[in-house]
């Protein structure tokens, strides 16, 4: 069991490393092209993708985030380093999150610093949340070991020829949870973000 958990971590560690976040040095100081875009998406986060075909980004999906006020306009048809960090965190928000709350947690940022001269702009933003990375990524580790002991120690009474399918069922469903109940935290959170948005303040009494 010991041997099985090393090799699992072991794994977990190549895959995260392969999926390692875009740094905003990566990034072109220059404007880009839609088509330009998209390609750079793709090549930048193609470790993401699950299967082969997939797509990271499309010229309907960027369309769409602007015309929902997800995303900033371009400037002459091009998309500044701004606009591709705003992208990534769409991206990353959009597997979990409708887009009525990405609005809410994003408009409030674009307004603040997209293109902010006087200050933070959206490459601090972007930068400070990512700053914790390893850390991060060590408890997550640590998270999922004791997970998947923990799911390899349920159904022992079922026929052992079962096992390997419901131990592996147990470890998502261990991980289904997870997800479910920070979901639930996330979604919490952004209806306070909203409340506080939609209550008038004393100025305007």
């Amino acid at each position: 069991m010991e041997n099985d958990v090393k090799q699992f971590l072991e794994s977990l560690k190549e895959k995260l490393a392969s999926i390692d976040y875009v740094k905003t040095e990566d990034i072109p100081n220059i404007g880009l092209y839609m088509d330009q875009v998209t390609t750079f998406m793709d090549e930048q986060l193609e470790a993401c993708k699950r299967y082969e075909n997939d797509k990271i980004l499309t010229k309907t999906m960027i369309n769409n985030y602007a015309k929902n006020n997800l995303l900033p306009p371009p400037e002459k048809k091009k998309y500044s380093k701004e606009h591709i960090l705003t992208l990534l965190l769409i991206y990353y928000f959009k597997s979990i999150l409708s887009i009525s709350d990405i609005q809410s947690v994003l408009n409030p940022l674009t307004e603040r610093y997209f293109g902010n001269k006087d200050g933070f702009n959206m490459e601090d933003v972007y930068n400070e949340l990512f700053r914790l990375e390893n850390t991060e990524s060590e408890k997550l580790l640590k998270d999922l070991g004791k997970k998947y002991i923990l799911s390899h120690e349920t159904f022992k009474d079922f026929p052992e020829e079962e096992q390997e399918f419901l131990h592996k069922f147990s470890f998502i469903c261990l991980l289904s949870f997870d997800v479910y109940l920070k979901k639930m935290i996330i979604e919490s959170v952004i209806d306070e973000i909203n409340e506080k948005k939609n209550t008038p303040s004393k100025k305007d009494d």
